[in-house]
């Protein structure tokens, strides 16, 4: 299946919320407070402040009191368009070393590393222009020796130690085109902390460890190598953009150039683009707007601003015909059609948003209902990438068996047609201006989604003003203005890729250079970290959840249970019945959830169905589990009443149409074969249960092809029609009193007198021992990485281990702080991406786990296997990364807030675990008294000498098998073993 790359997901999440406003206008005021002055838009929901400081620097503040927590932005507005062309990838190689340090952080004695500081930049330049590949290597081994001798001045990751030493989660940042972000989430009280860490971070930072982590970003090109969906990506925008950076300049950079890297550049660049008028502070939570101005300007306010050369774009050239491409790869087909068009803020712009939301909007759009809904395709999609110079109209879709990827072609090109003619409901265009205003209040419950609203508004340049009042916008686009400009503006003027399943003859990797591991120092701290640790904050006291007195249990008629809890803060209801049976208990229920979906009423076809939900502003689904399955309702609360009877008719009244189960068994067919050919699949599904369980797993035990075809319509639809007959409870989370919805659910749902059965006995899965050091290999040819998951089986779910296990994770796997972060990637360079994790069961009667991951060059494989055992054999032990870990945990405990429906959540999960209390309060208390002897101690008795369970994909032809060989017994297995079919 098609996916997008990850860092456009969240900017795609981010970007649909626009606000809802009250009026038809929307008017900006200037607001004086003191001898700060700021500017707020009327109508405003999130009621955000803007300043601008003296130096140019932008300031963005809303209140969202739902946790004493601040989500923090800071943007730059640079990204890849703005690397120089033979230099690119500059700016995402900046974005890694911002977390490296400044002279007053981050090193030892700076005077001391300066010397080889400065001394590596020259020797990076000496390499940059030398041709000969042997005195190359010559230079890189004098860099490598330099590197080394650099380190032991450097204290590596102080600024992710600092973050935790706050209480921050969350901490990382992202490149794309044409932004630059950094992101954290921090508790209230650590604001001034956090702004006087970042003002230091941006105020000279310094290039070191470079060549460590150049090899992280080799780990990471070698990552999107590997990825089908990413060449995809590359070769649509290349023909989209072939003149601009869009296309012409991808945000890792190219090969060549990640072997010929310039400090001297990242600095130039850094000085020319990291400057105050070109940056932006964003914050939303819990603050006072007033206090935090002061801060950052105290902060920040001295930093000198400095004129940003302009961008110009380059003018594309119309396209006048299809450009048609293709990529061949090992994963499943797909093509991507794509539509370019005027950037961001333009009336073209959210004409497009429209066409778009017609074609595609997960209910009742043209591909919903005619694609989808219809079983003419496997599956299919669309989406508006937007940027600042172009944005871009995408679709996409995957082929049903024996259909050609051309035929899903001319369906996704016939429903633009549709559009065209106007062939689609009066009533849409009004549905979607609905659906952007409950995503808009949705939106506005979420910190990330507020202050991450903000961001894109700011890199793109868009007036906070217009992107409140967007929704206003869209609601004055009339059909006949989405016929015309589709009409104008869509005909032969796409870019098409298609994927193809096959071997790529031209697959390339990042070869590894030989590096010296450096030290990391964890034992020291930088005068300013102590300065940042003893700064004094008012202390915020952690809150427990109370299962008797946070929500209400009450029973409906046939004690039924019903969960409840108010919202109190808007009109969006939730509504859940959960029925105490799942795949466990009855094979057939995953089949028939998805037979489900496709079917309607004796007085709505599914089609109908699916629209009358969307006019609601309402959505149902039906979910299956392992022993619980879920019917789940939601929306606007004015629409309740009529989402539970259209619900429950459809639960009573079931009706199939022919044809659709033979549809739904080819395609669940079809998307078996297609999982066999998805790494993350492979790996993440089929390889970890086996590891778990053995060859009898919870993922193999399906139904075969042969069962699947002779399934009978009757046989799922009986399965559908008993599920309200068995044991369940019902969640509610909404406007109304408990009295009136459980009055509703008597009289609308629940059939007096009948009474509740029990769930058929549940399948029972063993889980396999790991004692035998079994090393299972899947072979994936071509694969330039190999990724290595180790698992090994501890006792059952034991509460006393929890605190114990909650406060070892923080330490030795906890992000960038952690022991394994800090020496596998910081130190050895050895992987872009590692872990590991001391699970915690869902389940009362499953066991614990202790897993740790890998993903490196097939030829680092050596190394990095050693690296990894050698830590969970001998942990290391640092009193001061102990303490920053320790630290964070219960800052986080006492930042952290459990509210409205996450905490009816919040009892089930502890329902199932046997639980009365909140597990926090247990870690809480427990944690907050452990010394570094008590997680050695844990460590020692539950992880040092364990047996594991290894598992490793990649092409078997560049795995070094001796190496494996050291660990237990080599077993390779075909995916037929490990999928089950």
């Amino acid at each position: 299946m098609f996916k997008l790359p990850i860092f456009r997901k969240l900017i795609l999440f981010i970007a649909v919320f626009a606000i809802v406003v009250n009026s038809s206008y929307t008017q900006v005021k200037t607001i004086t407070e003191g001898k700060y002055s700021y500017q707020v838009v009327e109508n405003d929901p999130t009621q955000t402040r803007m300043y601008k400081l003296d130096n140019g620097l932008t300031v963005y503040l809303t209140v969202y009191k739902n946790a004493p927590r601040i989500q923090t932005y800071i943007p730059v507005k640079t990204g890849s368009k703005m690397d120089p062309a033979d230099a690119t990838g500059l700016a995402h190689y900046l974005e890694h070393m911002l977390f490296k340090g400044t002279d007053k952080y981050g090193s030892l004695d700076f005077s001391k590393e300066k010397i080889y500081v400065d001394e590596i930049i020259s020797l990076y330049e000496k390499h940059r222009n030398t041709k000969d590949e042997k005195k190359r290597k010559q230079i890189y081994r004098q860099i490598d020796s330099v590197s080394a001798l650099a380190a032991q001045y450097a204290i590596a990751n102080e600024y992710d130690k600092m973050m935790s030493v706050i209480g921050a989660t969350g901490t990382n940042a992202y490149t794309s085109v044409e932004q630059t972000v950094y992101t954290n989430d921090i508790p209230s009280n650590a604001l001034e902390k956090w702004l006087m860490i970042e003002a230091e971070r941006f105020r000279n930072p310094v290039m070191r460890l470079f060549h460590t982590e150049l090899e992280a970003v080799y780990e990471e090109k070698n990552i999107s190598l590997d990825s089908d969906n990413d060449k995809v990506w590359e070769t649509m925008f290349l023909n989209l953009f072939p003149t601009h950076q869009y296309g012409t300049q991808t945000t890792i950079g190219t090969i060549e150039h990640l072997k010929n890297p310039s400090i001297k550049k990242v600095i130039e660049y850094y000085n020319t683009y990291y400057v105050p008028n070109n940056m932006a502070i964003i914050l939303s939570g819990d603050f006072n707007p007033a206090e935090a101005i002061e801060l950052i300007d105290k902060y920040w306010g001295s930093k000198p601003s400095k004129e940003v050369p302009e961008f110009i774009p380059a003018q594309e050239r119309p396209i006048t015909k299809p450009v048609v491409k293709e990529v061949i790869g090992p994963e499943a087909e797909y093509l991507m059609m794509g539509y370019r068009f005027k950037g961001a803020n333009t009336k073209e712009n959210d004409l497009v948003t429209m066409v778009d939301m017609i074609l595609a909007n997960s209910a009742a759009g043209l591909l919903d209902i005619n694609l989808n809904q219809s079983q003419k395709v496997l599956s299919s999609g669309s989406f508006v990438n937007t940027d600042k110079d172009y944005s871009s109209h995408i679709l996409y879709g995957n082929a049903r068996d024996g259909q050609k990827l051309e035929d899903v072609k001319d369906l996704l090109l016939e429903q633009i047609e549709k559009v065209k003619k106007g062939e689609f409901p009066d009533w849409l265009p009004g549905a979607i201006i609905n659906d952007f205003k409950l995503s808009s209040i949705k939106s506005q419950e979420s910190n990330r989604s507020r202050a991450g609203n903000i961001v894109e508004a700011f890199v793109k340049d868009i007036p906070w003003q217009d992107e409140v009042n967007r929704i206003e916008r869209l609601s004055k686009i009339t059909k006949q203005d989405i016929i015309d400009f589709a009409s104008k503006n869509y005909s032969d003027n796409y870019v098409i890729v298609y994927k193809r399943t096959g071997e790529d003859k031209n697959v390339q990797k990042v070869e590894k250079p030989q590096i010296t591991p450096v030290e990391v120092n964890r034992q020291e701290q930088s005068e300013f970290l102590k300065n940042v640790a003893g700064m004094q904050t008012e202390d915020i006291k952690p809150v427990f959840l109370d299962y008797s007195r946070d929500l209400s249990i009450s029973n409906a008629k046939n004690d039924i249970p019903v969960l409840y809890k108010q919202n109190i803060e808007n009109d969006l209801f939730s509504l859940s019945i959960i029925f105490e049976a799942g795949s466990y208990n009855i094979k057939l229920l995953p089949i028939a959830v998805s037979y489900f979906s496709y079917l309607g009423t004796s007085k709505y076809t599914p089609t109908q169905l699916k629209e009358e939900f969307y006019k609601l502003g309402c959505s149902y689904s039906l979910s299956a589990g392992e022993e619980q399955s879920a019917l789940s309702i939601s929306g606007l609360n004015e629409n309740f009443d009529k989402a539970l009877l259209l619900v429950v008719s459809v639960i009573n009244d079931l009706k199939p149409e022919e044809g659709v189960l033979e549809n739904l068994v080819s395609d669940i067919i079809k998307v078996r074969a297609d999982d066999k050919l998805s790494k993350e699949k492979i790996l993440w599904n089929a390889m970890f249960s086996y590891g778990k369980y053995g060859s009898r797993s919870p993922f193999t035990d399906i139904l075969s092809e042969n069962e699947l075809k002779n399934i009978k319509p009757d046989e799922l639809i009986n399965i559908l029609k008993i599920l309200p007959g068995i044991k369940q409870k019902i969640l509610y989370y909404g406007p109304e009193s408990i009295e009136t919805v459980k009055e509703k659910l008597n009289k609308e749902y629940i059939t007096a007198g009948t009474g509740l059965n029990n769930p058929p006995e549940p399948v029972k899965f063993e889980e396999a021992s790991t004692d035998g050091n079994t090393i299972y290999v899947v072979n994936y040819p071509d694969m330039v990485q190999a990724e290595i998951l180790m698992l090994s089986k501890k006792e059952k779910y034991n509460k006393e281990l929890v605190p114990y296990i909650s406060l070892y994770n923080e330490y030795f796997g906890g992000g960038m702080s952690g022991i394994v972060f800090q020496e596998l990637r910081e130190s050895k360079a050895l992987a872009y991406s590692t872990f590991s994790s001391y699970t915690i069961p869902n389940r009362i009667d499953r066991s614990h786990y202790n897993i740790a991951y890998i993903g490196t060059q097939s030829d680092k494989l050596p190394e990095a296997l050693k690296g990894l055992t050698d830590l969970l054999t001998e942990m290391p032990v640092s009193e001061i990364t102990f303490s920053s870990a320790r630290n964070n945990m219960i800052q986080k405990i006492n930042t952290e807030r459990i509210t409205k429906a996450g905490i009816l959540n919040s009892y089930l999960s502890a329902e199932k675990m046997g639980l009365k209390e909140d597990i926090r309060k247990d870690i809480y208390e427990k944690a907050g008294n452990m010394t570094i002897n008590d997680i050695k101690d844990f460590q020692g008795r539950n992880i040092k000498g364990s047996n594991y369970t290894i598992l490793v994909l990649g092409d078997k032809n560049k795995l070094d098998t001796k190496t494996l060989e050291k660990y237990g017994t080599i077993k390779y297995l075909t995916l037929e073993e490990i999928f089950g079919y």
